[in-house]
């Protein structure tokens, strides 16, 4: 469990240094460059990430359950990352629709995938795992406001409708290699109720 906590506190808090460490952030820009600082960033994410999945693969093996969900929440939650899928396409292709709308749609794709998570698993480790990320997403979507009203954020402005459709056939596409074969695979648990 505290590799777990600890690719928890790394991995999130390395993600909210522009949040809660503005000024040490834009330090290690002037002292690293730009490239320098994207470089060691990525590093640092790699590295945090992989320490995180190796904590929550560990803790999953030695960890108690807080709440047993009932079995339709598990339909909530493969219907909740259909959602989250298609969001996290949008944030990735040039704005349409649902990207103007949601304003953010990867930290709405995170709050998502957390929150569906939640509602789907009661052990310790998912619970603190995925209640973190929710956590996160939360503080980054406050913050994004708050520098959005500063002016130090701007919104992708509209591109055309046909995005959205990409984003739902493709956000369609990768969710069902999810559900249906990859989950299985990488996490080694089927998220399909039997």
């Amino acid at each position: 469990m505290t590799l777990l906590i600890v690719g928890i506190i790394l991995f999130l808090g390395l993600h909210l240094l522009r949040v809660v460490a503005p000024v040490l952030r834009r330090s290690m820009i002037a002292s690293l460059g730009e490239n320098g600082w994207k470089i060691g960033y990525s590093i640092a994410s790699i590295l945090t990430l992989i320490l995180l999945i190796y904590g929550f693969g560990q803790a999953r093996l030695v960890t108690g359950v807080l709440y047993n969900p009932p079995v339709w929440m598990a339909h909530i939650a493969i219907t909740l990352m259909l959602i989250a899928m298609i969001c996290l396409v949008a944030s990735l292709l040039p704005a349409g629709h649902i990207a103007v709308k949601t304003k953010h749609p990867m930290v709405l794709s995170v709050k998502i995938w957390a929150l569906s998570h939640l509602l789907a698993n009661g052990e310790t480790s998912s619970v603190l795992l995925f209640g973190a990320f929710l956590g996160w997403g939360v503080i980054l979507r406050i913050s994004l406001k708050r520098r959005q009203r500063a002016g130090e954020v701007t919104l992708r402005p509209f591109v055309s409708a046909k995005y959205d459709l990409y984003a739902v056939i493709l956000g369609a596409v990768a969710w069902a290699l999810i559900t249906f074969k990859l989950h299985e695979l990488l996490i080694g648990v089927s998220p399909l109720v039997m």
